[in-house]
């Protein structure tokens, strides 16, 4: 008989039965060690309660939000009687888009520094990474308060998207960073070593070798980066202001999408508005989450 014939795939019946043993074993493992059993329903738990929590504000949230949406809320101007969202829109993707101008490159360039360049078990590097995990871990309001002090009153800059931005940079500049260094760290070393073997330079195997291969895992943290700028109040409140109005350029005062909602909630005048806002908020994270995702997706498919 020849060994190396290849053998036949199992048929479905037989495939079953091996994971139904598999499944058994299991159980039979966890029949012996309880603490283990324990430990699974708690993580099982926990997930359950996770899922439950989180279905329950999206569909009080849009049971309370869809019905109250009218095209008024989408004009361009502001008014006490349409109360219209769509400046504070405005304001949002441009406060995002300033804050990721320059916190990515800021976060990327750190993050191939520390993993890159600088020498593994450093006192530099663990000095950098005690920092960022420090800056994590700040409430937002100190992080308002500080821009305040830094962009409003030192710079004399007033109330200004630029120094909202600026702020919220700072604030999602860890994350970013320590994202992107795990996303470095898990490219395997072979693909540095094949690249100098080829005769690629370090900038060169970097950025074309490096990095696309940790584009996924970069992403991840840029899109948690988008989630916390669009989300983010008391950091605003502080530094971009409460206007409810687009501003002629960046150094003008305005309020975002999620400083709306809280303006609308405080004046206790427009509960109802403010449940619409926050239909429009998840969306819109939604639909940035999903062109993100996209995103990395085809950076997959290339390495693939």
């Amino acid at each position: 008989m020849d060994e190396n014939k290849p053998k036949a795939p199992l048929a479905p019946s037989e495939d079953q039965a091996i994971n139904k043993v598999t499944f058994s074993e299991k159980w039979a493992d966890y029949k012996k060690h309880p603490f283990s059993m324990f430990l699974y329903i708690l993580v099982i738990l926990a997930a359950v309660i996770t899922v439950a929590v989180l279905g329950y504000l999206l569909v009080f949230l849009l049971v309370k939000g869809i019905p109250n949406l009218k095209w008024s809320m989408f004009e361009w101007n502001y008014t006490r009687e349409n109360v219209s969202m769509m400046p504070a829109i405005i304001n949002t993707i441009i406060v995002t888009a300033l804050c990721l101008l320059f916190a990515v490159p800021l976060g990327i360039g750190s993050a191939i520094y520390l993993v890159e360049y600088a020498k593994r078990g450093s006192k530099l590097v663990e000095v950098v990474r005690l920092t960022t995990e420090t800056l994590s871990g700040i409430p937002s309001i100190i992080y308002g308060l500080f821009g305040f002090l830094m962009f409003a009153v030192s710079f004399k800059w007033g109330y200004s998207l630029l120094g909202g931005a600026l702020t919220l940079a700072i604030m999602v500049l860890p994350v970013i960073m320590r994202t992107t260094e795990e996303a470095l760290k898990s490219v395997p070393d072979s693909f540095r070593e094949g690249s100098y073997g080829l005769g690629a330079g370090k900038l060169r195997t970097i950025f074309r070798i490096i990095l696309p291969s940790a584009m996924p895992g970069i992403l991840s943290g840029v899109i948690l980066a988008v989630g916390r700028t669009v989300g983010e109040t008391a950091a605003l409140i502080y530094t971009a202001g409460t206007v409810a109005g687009v501003p002629s350029s960046i150094m003008g005062s305005g309020r975002t999408l999620a400083v709306h909602m809280y303006a609308l909630l405080s004046e206790g005048l427009y509960t109802d508005q403010a449940y619409a806002t926050g239909v429009v908020l998840i969306v819109l994270v939604v639909i940035i989450n999903w062109i993100s995702n996209r995103i990395a997706k085809k950076f997959g498919n290339k390495l693939g």
